[in-house]
């Protein structure tokens, strides 16, 4: 039998996540504009293609970012249509070995588990190939729907942290989730 190659880094049963492309810009920008009612006031995805290039450019080449884009697998909008992205960021390595998670679904694929399937496969790439030993989410008090995310992953609570990320023109609130490989492993 041939073998053949996925495109993807990871697959589940209904998405592959893979890295950003910069050939990936005007299909990303559309759903995102098409996503401005979900995703605002919590996220602010670049939804023109200077704003696209220089996005994908810092997750392509800054070392400490890693960004997927989780694709749907035969999905209504055709195979590999992006159905959300996931990006770690501030990663350190050595001894803290640690990533901060930020993420968004569009709207064609929000409330289908299909973010919670990409998720589940980048924390396991992040432990796996990645090599980290802990992920981080800070996410709104208000904003449920990624705090739902957080928590059907595995992610537990840690704390509180007041006005610590500038959102939309003021310092947000935020609660900090965090996993770690031993709790993947266990859970």
């Amino acid at each position: 039998m041939p073998h053949t190659t996925s495109r993807y880094l990871a697959e589940g049963p209904r998405v592959g996540i893979r890295h950003f492309t910069y050939e990936d810009g005007a299909e990303f920008t559309a759903r995102a504009r098409e996503s401005k009612e979900l995703h605002q006031p919590w996220l602010f995805p670049p939804d023109s293609e200077s704003a696209y290039l220089a996005y994908a450019g810092r997750l392509i080449e800054d070392r400490t970012k890693a960004g997927f884009l989780v694709c749907e697998k035969d999905g209504e909008l055709g195979d590999g249509a992006i159905a959300g992205y996931i990006n770690i960021n501030n990663i350190v390595e050595g001894g803290f070995r640690c990533g901060a998670l930020g993420y968004g679904a569009f709207a064609h694929a929000a409330g289908r588990g299909l973010m919670r399937e990409g998720l589940n496969l980048v924390v396991d790439h992040a432990f796996g190939p990645m090599r980290l030993h802990r992920l981080e989410i800070n996410a709104q008090p208000r904003n449920t729907a990624s705090l739902a995310l957080a928590r059907s992953c595995g992610f537990r609570l840690e704390g509180f942290s007041p006005k610590m990320i500038y959102i939309d023109g003021d310092w947000r609130d935020h609660e900090r989730w965090a996993i770690t490989a031993e709790m993947r492993a266990s859970g």
